[in-house]
């Protein structure tokens, strides 16, 4: 399908990490985006954009938005560390985008990309680097099962549903799965973001012997605007980086703060017990941990993914992770997150 740069746009869930990078990549090609925003709109600030406020949870409101519009990104969501979140997790992330691609469908929509998670695909095929084959992960389960799945990764997966129901009515869509995303414009800051700044800034005593593959936003950005112009309806795609250890990362970050690294590793099992507490001091002064029962179950898996299809058919790239810490840092700095740092 091809797109020209007089399309109408609607990205919800505009003023997040994504959001913000993906605005300022459709404004520079002179597209028309029309943003959806629940609360802040920092992100946004000074664009030439046209900004609603609505909320993915109303149908009305999401019809409104959709009026005259040829191509939505829905970026929207919410994402928890906990697991006792499941219920605004379902709201939010499963029965918001069953609205979305009712909308879509409603008001004739041409496009919707829709925004995932690798963490929505089963963790079972360690070893093997995970692509499109993946089974979604509330697959063949049985309900104890269920319930020991993160909301976030279950709503996840669930909203995933709603979207291939929704193809297999007639919509043209395409689902997009980043991993674990770092970028300029992070204006929350994102919980990946704000674990950056706590390495950056030597707040994180101690490491676990763990992995992760971490992909540049602008990287993402520009892959999923190609899938708007080139991607098959119906289609899916891995957009992912490159696997780093968690100590790779913070070596990183410790450089350009010019600090140490943390010199202490800590078993899983050690971590895992400490989690809970981690989790209730950091509620204290509204920060979020980088350990907890959720994040230490991703980290777990060492997850290798493979974008060869988004290689293959979008011509996709991921530049190399030590330029993505750097520029996420040197924006954070010139925010006034970080003290000192090397350009």
């Amino acid at each position: 399908m091809e797109f020209t740069v007089s399309d109408r746009l609607l990205i919800t869930g505009a003023s997040g990490l994504v959001g913000a990078n993906l605005v300022r990549a459709l404004l520079a090609q002179g597209r028309n985006v029309r943003a959806l925003i629940h609360h802040d709109h920092r992100a946004l600030d000074g664009l030439d954009v046209e900004t609603i406020s609505a909320d993915v949870r109303d149908q009305a409101s999401l019809e409104r938005a959709m009026a005259g519009i040829e191509v939505v990104y829905h970026l929207a969501g919410s994402i928890s560390l906990e697991m006792d979140s499941g219920s605004e997790m379902m709201e939010i992330n499963t029965i918001g985008t069953r609205l979305v691609v009712n909308a879509c469908m409603k008001c004739g929509v041409q496009r919707l990309i829709h925004f995932s998670t690798i963490d929505a695909l089963k963790k079972d095929s360690l070893g093997t680097p995970v692509d499109e084959e993946q089974p979604l992960i509330d697959a063949d389960l049985t309900d104890d099962e269920l319930a020991r799945i993160p909301p976030y990764d279950l709503s996840k997966a669930r909203a995933e549903r709603e979207v291939l129901a929704g193809i297999g009515r007639g919509l043209d869509a395409v689902i997009v799965r980043p991993t674990a995303m770092l970028g300029p414009y992070d204006f929350k800051p994102s919980l990946i973001g704000q674990a950056l700044l706590q390495l950056a800034n030597g707040k994180i005593p101690a490491l676990v012997k763990a992995g992760f593959d971490w992909v540049d936003v602008r990287d993402v950005v520009a892959g999923v605007m190609r899938a708007e112009r080139d991607a098959p309806a119906g289609s899916s795609y891995m957009l992912g980086g490159n696997w780093h250890t968690l100590r790779e990362v913070a070596v990183m970050a410790a450089a350009f703060s010019q600090r140490s690294a943390p010199r202490l590793t800590v078993p899983f099992w050690l971590a895992d017990l400490f989690a809970p507490v981690m989790l209730k001091l950091a509620s204290f002064n509204n920060t979020h941990p980088i350990y907890t029962r959720v994040t230490l179950e991703a980290l777990r898996g060492d997850r290798h993914v493979s974008s060869a299809r988004a290689e293959r058919e979008l011509g996709y790239t991921a530049r190399r992770l030590s330029e993505t810490v750097r520029d996420t840092l040197t924006w954070f700095q010139e925010q006034g997150y970080l003290r000192g740092g090397t350009p």
